[in-house]
């Protein structure tokens, strides 16, 4: 069984993130940090505030809206899994709390995509190794036209 290269490794600070996916959720991480901590959301997931550099970060649910901010229609890639994908839109996209966060827009015409068109998460089932033969899944978010 091999690892799946396009799926970020998990671990013990990541947990609560994918854990949350699973269940249909989407985490931010806010800084809470006392005496000059500056209060700012971020995504993807760090143990400290890229802002402030404070440490005092929690978890926080995100609702899930967004914004579409660019996007790249991917046409030909050829390292597995995402050949069997294209084409497929690659984005980023405003977080309703602030952050940017690197996605895929699903359910969505190439010549309906718009900037600042309104999204919201969804998740989509991804098989946890190479072969995608049955064994464990990992939620992942990714968008589409709200």
């Amino acid at each position: 069984m091999h690892t799946r290269s396009d799926l970020p490794e998990m671990d013990a600070f990541t947990r609560p993130y994918w854990d949350a996916a699973a269940e249909g959720r989407l985490l931010l991480r806010r800084c809470r940090a006392e005496g000059g901590g500056c209060g700012a959301a971020h995504h993807y997931p760090r143990e400290f505030c890229p802002y402030c550099w404070g440490e005092d970060v929690e978890w926080e649910p995100a609702g899930g809206r967004a914004t579409l901010y660019t996007w790249s229609v991917v046409h030909r890639n050829d390292l597995p899994p995402f050949g069997a994908r294209v084409p497929y839109v690659a984005a980023v996209v405003d977080l309703a709390e602030g952050p940017r966060m690197m996605t895929e827009v699903i359910g969505c015409a190439e010549r309906d995509l718009r900037i600042g068109m309104p999204l919201v998460v969804d998740f989509r089932e991804e098989a946890a190794d190479a072969e995608g033969g049955g064994g464990a899944t990992v939620a992942v978010p990714v968008f589409r036209p709200a």
